[in-house]
């Protein structure tokens, strides 16, 4: 060798150009780029990348969704006026519509007709239906100024004075439940996501010692020659960051496709019967731009966290030589 043991210790530098001198690359000589093993390592990362995109993809849009559900909600308020005998409906909607009107804070008012009210029952009782035979209740809906929003206790008592059988629904109850349900659904995506990572993690370990046990003696050597611990897990760092790059992108290239057909269905189902009562029932799910963003920040997640990984499960192997 050009630097026998005794010349003292080399640098990195150094020690680069005395194995190219030899007829190879370092990190081709300590871990081989092909290879059954890193095969197997680029499909564990690519399913892995996947799932951990499709998870970080399904928690935005639930997130997005979730947020433009309390702005909606969170916009209007209800108001029910019930049918009792002898009240005169006409003149109840029409006192409680100029109570609201007339409220700070009230940015419309509109009483849903009649035409509308059987738009809504024809679902469950058909069409046809006869609201003076059924003790169906008459909405207004009212439109709120989100900014400087009225008292709803105060709008309450009020319209609980001028018209006794009216009600008042501020959907409060609705919005903690969306709240919980949205946080519940985030808090699952988030530990699904460190599960996957964790497995990741779990695989790079493996993969790591099971280079280093198969590559024993070159790293052996090179240790007892004065290689330094530093430069060999730069290189066992390099292909593995390699190989969690090539992984990561595939993994995020199967879950763009994914969110593409995604978007791709949706849109084939909009303004149809079935996409109506999907938005009707979840609201309208997009992908939008942070869903993708998402993907690109968890390709570079995986591909730094098996790079680290390696890196880190290497000095531990190491110090069996110390």
């Amino acid at each position: 060798m050009a630097h026998p043991a005794n010349s003292g210790p080399m640098d990195d530098d150094e020690r680069r150009r005395e194995l190219d001198e030899l007829g190879f690359e370092p990190s081709s000589a300590i871990v081989p780029a092909a290879g059954v093993a890193s095969r197997a390592l680029f499909f564990v990362l690519a399913i892995m990348s996947f799932l951990a995109c499709i998870t970080v993809g399904a928690v935005a849009v639930v997130a997005t969704a979730a947020s433009d559900w309390r702005t909606d909600i969170a916009g209007e308020v209800t108001v029910q006026v019930r049918p009792v005998e002898g009240l005169d409906m006409a003149a109840a909607i029409h006192e409680a519509t100029t109570l609201i009107s007339a409220t700070p804070g009230v940015r419309a008012v509109r009483a849903l007709s009649e035409a509308e009210l059987r738009g809504l029952l024809e679902p469950w009782l058909g069409s046809g239906v006869d609201l003076d035979e059924l003790p169906v209740p008459r909405l207004i809906v009212v439109e709120i100024d989100r900014h400087a929003p009225p008292d709803i206790a105060a709008l309450r008592a009020r319209l609980m004075s001028a018209v006794p059988t009216s009600s008042l629904d501020d959907h409060e109850l609705w919005q903690g439940r969306l709240a919980v349900m949205a946080n519940t659904l985030i808090v699952s995506g988030i530990g699904i996501l460190a599960l996957v990572l964790c497995a990741t993690v779990l695989s790079v370990i493996f993969a790591t010692r099971g280079a280093m046990a198969s590559n024993r003696d070159i790293v052996e050597v090179l240790h007892l020659v004065g290689a330094k611990e530093s430069f060999i897990a730069r290189e066992f760092e390099r292909h593995f960051l390699r190989l969690g790059l090539k992984g990561g992108l595939a993994g995020g290239a199967m879950a763009v496709a994914a969110f593409g057909a995604v978007r791709w269905i949706t849109a084939q189902f909009a303004a149809t019967p079935a996409g109506d009562q999907f938005d009707a029932l979840f609201g309208a799910v997009s992908v939008g731009w942070t869903t993708f963003a998402g993907v690109v920040l968890t390709v570079l997640l995986v591909a730094v966290l098996t790079a680290l990984t390696s890196r880190i499960t290497v000095f531990r192997f190491l110090r069996v030589f110390d």
